[in-house]
């Protein structure tokens, strides 16, 4: 198992070996109408819908979304499907609580507003100049583009219901915090 971190207060020095396995499978947002949610989603940010799992006593549905390689072989039966979805990484859960969507007044809290709280979830790119383009082409609302500010090289939009979405190349962040 790798030993690298970087050394700080509060950072246990070796994982326990109890934890050889464990994986940051899925990250979860709360939105008010699937559709929007998932078109935005889709067709932005070019994720597939792994799974949708609905909970029909409890009225809600979960969507699971990754990006998918040429390479991913994506089980088409069901049960292996969900097994498969839930041992990624980079999955982003979509809840959507039943009958939100028919509330004109209803929104989620985005984190950002006081109380300050989640912040937002982040997709490296290759190119943030053609994908700024690209987020310009279909309309998406920035919250900051790469220019403005302190931290340059780094935008962050809205999705659909409000939540930030930071956007980074890798290349550019080398000297980032430094």
């Amino acid at each position: 198992m790798p030993s690298f971190t970087e050394q700080h207060p509060g950072v246990d020095p070796h994982s326990p070996p109890e934890t050889v396995g464990f994986t940051l499978n899925h990250s979860m947002l709360r939105v008010k109408d699937p559709e929007r949610s998932l078109r935005f989603y889709s067709h932005v940010f070019g994720m597939r819908v792994l799974r949708r799992l609905d909970f029909e006593e409890l009225n809600f549905s979960l969507y699971f979304l990754a990006h998918l390689e040429d390479s991913d072989e994506v089980p088409e039966n069901t049960a292996e499907r969900t097994v498969w979805t839930f041992s990624r990484r980079g999955v982003l859960e979509l809840t959507h609580n039943w009958g939100t969507e028919e509330q004109a007044d209803f929104a989620y809290h985005d984190g950002n507003a006081e109380p300050q709280g989640f912040g937002h979830i982040c997709f490296s790119v290759p190119s943030l100049n053609a994908a700024v383009d690209w987020l310009d082409e279909n309309g998406v609302e920035y919250v900051k583009r790469p220019e403005q500010g302190k931290m340059q090289n780094v935008a962050f939009v809205k999705d659909p219901d409000g939540y930030w979405i930071e956007i980074i190349e890798p290349a550019l962040m080398a000297s980032t915090g430094m």
